[in-house]
């Protein structure tokens, strides 16, 4: 059976005055797969990202999201659809703890009088649910020790993993993550990936990973990669086909080798 394409994107070009930041790529990624997108500094990956999440305005080309064309659409329509994403530097509330800032994002809360909401029982439960899927989130990101401390306090591998926390407590169809493990260390940085490939698998969960450190995705079991130069793809394949590319080496690389 084919899968539904998470997002497709056509001929998308964004410019900033006379600067081409996004130079006509197109792809897709479907859901249930993992797919890294990779390449130099300033190649142009957090601006399609942006473009794709609606916090930019594209210059030409389409955007679709599990099905729909979101082309032009505000971040919260966008997201409506059932499309988080992360962001590089993580915007938590600092005053607030850990389980709260997971508490904020799920969708379709009953919140539009406080005090109906107490005296239904059916949104107290609700309530209770929530609490209880936010820490088997943090279970599964090995962070449930940290539940109730500020998020001001927290080290930079840790605000990471509640960024994703967050994500994945709005019930996504498809994630978009900004560098997940940036600042986390190596073997943890292993299970997440490890678990973001099992939300995959299991729950037909559809990723879109910007990863800086090219040798660390090249050696995770994603299912493609898609390679970014100068604003555009510049490949896409598996992690063995993009090792093997003499055209990514000397965009990506210089006159290094590709790490076996």
């Amino acid at each position: 059976m084919t899968k539904e394409p998470g997002i497709r994107i056509s001929n998308l070009i964004k410019d900033y005055g006379g600067l081409r930041a996004v130079d006509g790529i197109s792809f897709q990624v479907e859901e249930g797969e993992l797919v890294g997108l990779i390449g130099p500094n300033g190649c142009g990956k957090t601006t399609t990202f942006n473009c794709i999440s609606g916090m930019l305005d594209i210059t030409s080309g389409q955007v679709e999201v599990l099905g729909h064309d979101v082309t032009g659409m505000r971040p919260d329509q966008i997201q409506a659809f059932g499309l988080t994403r992360t962001f590089q530097h993580t915007w938590l509330w600092p005053e607030m703890t850990v389980i709260e800032n997971l508490l904020v994002p799920p969708r379709r809360q009953f919140a539009p009088n406080p005090l109906l909401a107490l005296l239904r029982p059916r949104s107290r439960r609700a309530e209770k649910l929530r609490v209880i899927d936010a820490y088997s989130v943090l279970e599964l990101l090995e962070i449930s020790h940290v539940a109730h401390n500020l998020a001001r306090d927290l080290s930079g591998g840790q605000s990471k993993l509640v960024d994703i926390g967050r994500a994945l407590m709005s019930s996504p169809r498809f994630l978009l993550l900004d560098e997940p493990v940036a600042g986390v260390a190596g073997p943890l940085a292993e299970r997440i990936f490890q678990n973001l490939n099992s939300l995959t698998s299991d729950k037909g969960l559809g990723m879109l990973v910007i990863e800086h450190n090219m040798d660390f995705i090249l050696h995770r079991d994603v299912d493609r990669i898609i390679v970014m130069d100068s604003g555009r793809v510049l490949m896409e394949g598996t992690p063995d086909e993009i090792r093997g590319s003499r055209d990514v080496v000397e965009a990506y690389l210089g006159n290094r080798e590709v790490p076996e």
